[in-house]
């Protein structure tokens, strides 16, 4: 399996590399894509994983940050592009829940990594929260650019599937499928899922799955087995099928293989 959702930039793996290395393969998980959100976070994640083949890196605008976004960032993410070819441009997209970024700052960010995915033909590493209709009508623009592109720990409705399904998005599941008290809409939406366009992520240290005992603190790669059992299961595959389609999946859009 590769985790293809990790936020490597947090003391919890940093401070001690190694060992996150070590008991994510352990777990039986050979790598993981590891998320940019601003452009200092991009520049360290390239370095970090220029060092480790079993790590790969997006770049780009969290729209969390996009108020840090300007020309002379676009600037630099096109040099670190030519200087390191990452797996995708992101995390980026809208997020009207809590507007850390005004809308209008978010939609420039996200429109100029647009551009930056089109130039440089890289999928979108995509984030939404309280922003489904925007979004779908904004990549609705770029059809081409859609088809490999993928929404990022999809969290939403059957309804809400069906659109970005229709766009030709990947899907990315998170253990927010394990959770009994929120999972709900997504554990319904899961069997509607088809297995060639599945991937499955940690977002790590985030969104740790419910059903672990004993209860760790924090979520790591080493946790994925955990969401491709309760996806295998909503889906009613074997383990081994969930795992060789999303390996599948994950050279298909990312071009990246273990």
């Amino acid at each position: 399996m590769i985790d293809i959702g990790v936020n490597i930039n947090h003391s919890y793996f940093i401070d001690d590399l190694d060992k996150t290395l070590s008991e994510m393969k352990a777990s039986a998980v050979d790598g993981m894509v590891c998320i940019a959100s601003d452009l200092e976070e991009s520049q360290f994640i390239q370095a970090l994983c220029q060092q480790h083949p079993n790590m790969w890196n997006t770049l780009g605008c969290h729209p969390h940050q996009a108020k840090t976004w300007s020309e002379k960032t676009r600037d630099q993410i096109n040099a670190l592009i030519h200087t390191s070819r990452p797996v995708a441009i992101g995390e980026t997209g809208l997020d009207f829940n809590r507007n850390y970024s005004t809308p209008d700052e978010q939609r420039y960010a996200f429109h100029q990594q647009i551009e930056l995915a089109t130039e440089h033909q890289l999928p979108l590493y995509l984030h939404e929260r309280d922003a489904h209709q925007e979004m779908v009508a904004t990549l609705a623009k770029h059809p081409d650019l859609a088809e490999k592109s993928i929404i990022h720990c999809f969290t939403g409705s059957q309804r809400e599937l069906d659109a970005y399904l229709a766009l030709g998005l990947y899907i990315g599941i998170t253990g927010w499928v394990c959770d009994e008290r929120r999972g709900a809409d997504l554990q319904a939406s899961i069997p509607h899922i088809p297995l060639d366009k599945l991937l499955i992520e940690t977002d790590a240290p985030y969104l740790l799955p419910r059903n672990i005992r004993p209860r760790p603190k924090r979520n790591h790669p080493k946790y994925l087995p955990w969401v491709a059992q309760e996806v295998a299961q909503r889906k009613g595959i074997t383990i081994e099928e969930l795992i060789k389609a999303t390996r599948e999946n994950t050279k298909s859009l990312f071009g990246i293989s273990v």
